[in-house]
């Protein structure tokens, strides 16, 4: 089973806003509401891939509820604990006449290491040495910062496999735990290396010598427009991008995500992973707001993605 944890989700409420202009008014033109954060979207776009997942989390008010309401009728499993306050609302901008894409964050409810361990101990109960977790996303005010170090490290020892998206301290923290695989973009990895690497060849090295340090078997690195790389110890592939009209990038990370942990369950070869994530991640730019892409329109991205093996 796949177990995918979102401590702090949030409803998403994206909009579309041609021409958007700071310190004046602005006219909404579309407008959608989705359950969301990051390991929400992984469990909605695993079951468009045909899986099953478990959505864990903490929610709160009549927002969470909303949001468990919404997951139930999608037809997901969920395993969410309510703390007090009110479950976080986002806002995504579309800009389609400025091509851009602008997040409005709100913090969320607080929540207290209590909640955080009863949490944890019920997924942990579940837990096998099949299973795999997908660990995303921000954490709650009140959360330690250490919070990633300890759900990778326990989910490890209950011999599940398990995958980090997260960045900044998150990310950093959660290394030490030696999760299972990795997926920062491009900015949270050069933040995590201390440096700017240009070129997939400098990143791959780079990516391998932390991948040693602490002891993880794959690192995939999204460059949005410029592709991905797909690191293991002993190969390297880039993936270009695929070029698809965009609705929203909103989410598309955590689609790649999605494909990553189905394979992974599945047991694909690299290059099956490559051609899975990279469709996914590109079927989703295609839909609007934080929906996932329907597996047909997947299946027919699958065959376009070019890819090469790069050699140290």
């Amino acid at each position: 089973m796949i177990y995918t944890v979102t401590l702090n989700p949030a409803l998403d409420k994206t909009v579309e806003i041609p021409s958007l202009t700071i310190g004046a008014v602005n006219r909404i033109v579309s407008m959608r509401t989705d359950p969301g954060g990051k390991g929400i979207n992984v469990s909605k776009v695993i079951r468009k891939l045909g899986g099953k997942s478990v959505a864990v989390g903490i929610l709160g008010g009549n927002t969470g509820r909303a949001i468990l309401t919404a997951l139930e009728e999608m037809g997901l499993t969920a395993c969410f604990h309510f703390a007090e306050g009110e479950t976080r609302t986002n806002i995504k901008i579309i800009d389609p006449v400025l091509h851009t894409n602008t997040d409005i964050n709100e913090p969320g409810v607080t929540v207290s290491e209590d909640i955080l361990n009863c949490l944890l101990d019920e997924l942990l109960e579940k837990l096998t040495g099949q299973d795999i977790v997908v660990i995303s996303g921000s954490v709650p005010k009140g959360a330690p910062k250490d919070t990633y170090f300890t759900w990778v490290n326990a989910c490890r020892e209950k011999g599940a496999k398990v995958i980090l998206d997260a960045d900044g301290e998150l990310l950093r923290e959660g290394l030490a735990a030696s999760p299972c695989l990795i997926k920062p973009n491009l900015h949270e990895f050069c933040a995590l290396a201390g440096e700017k690497t240009d070129t997939p060849g400098e990143l791959a090295r780079t990516a391998r010598e932390l991948m040693r340090t602490y002891g993880i078997e794959k690192t995939v690195i999204s460059m949005g427009s410029e592709g991905a790389l797909y690191v293991t110890e002993d190969k390297t592939i880039y993936a270009e991008s695929l070029k698809v009209p965009v609705g929203s990038t909103v989410g598309a990370g955590d689609s790649v995500v999605a494909a990553l942990a189905f394979a992974e369950e599945k047991g694909m070869s690299l290059e099956e992973t490559v051609r899975l994530s990279a469709a996914c991640g590109a079927a989703n730019v295609m839909c609007s707001g934080t929906q996932a892409a329907e597996h047909e329109v997947i299946r027919g991205l699958i065959g376009k993605v070019v890819f090469r093996e790069i050699y140290p």
